[in-house]
């Protein structure tokens, strides 16, 4: 009986041997990788948040996070975690799936003044000669760095609150447009956009 059991395990386990593959990466770090170092990302703002409950007040940690390929890619999210880095790879992986395009002037400038509302946060950006560098106070200098801007002069009125500030920027960046994009809306030709 004993023999028989033996003999039947042998069997299954040679069967099971045979059936096996070798097993295959399941996926290639190498791309994530080569995504992830393609984008800067900069910590706007981290505040502590609480949350009271029958037992007290819980306390968690809320992160604004801008993102971009300073090439004209930029991205920005809020994300709330238990703990401060936490919150912030959160907010990291968010802002990278929430990317505008912003159009640039020879790689470096806008190519025409744009105001940005967002609640009672108003943002002005104007286009500046190369040289200028960025002239940007806190939330909207790491928007106008991770979108690979150089020159421009930009500034906020109203609300200085770091949420306010970096929406309102990015829907400054949203109103741009360059010259061949009007020329595509307009249905006419580069030359006359310039010329009239």
């Amino acid at each position: 009986m004993a023999e028989e059991l033996k003999e039947q395990v042998e069997k299954t386990q040679e069967k099971t041997e045979k059936k096996r593959r070798p097993r295959k990466e399941r996926h290639d770090d190498s791309r994530a990788d080569k995504v992830a170092d393609e984008f800067v990302d900069r910590v706007v703002h981290v505040n502590r948040v609480s949350k009271t409950v029958k037992g007290g007040k819980r306390f968690a940690f809320a992160a604004l996070v801008v993102v971009g390929d300073q090439k004209g890619r930029v991205g920005f999210a809020h994300a709330k975690s238990k703990e401060v880095p936490d919150a912030i790879k959160k907010a990291t992986e968010r802002a990278r799936h929430n990317l505008i395009r912003v159009p640039l002037r020879e790689g470096r400038t806008l190519h025409h003044d744009a105001i940005g509302h967002f609640g009672a946060g108003q943002v002005t950006l104007r286009t500046a000669p190369a040289g200028t560098g960025i002239i940007a106070g806190g939330a909207m200098r790491a928007v106008l760095e991770s979108a690979g801007i150089k020159n421009v002069l930009a500034k906020s009125k109203g609300s200085s609150n770091p949420h306010n500030l970096v929406k309102a920027t990015v829907n400054a960046l949203l109103e741009l447009r360059d010259a061949y994009s009007v020329a595509q809306v307009r249905g006419i030709s580069m030359k006359k956009v310039f010329n009239g």
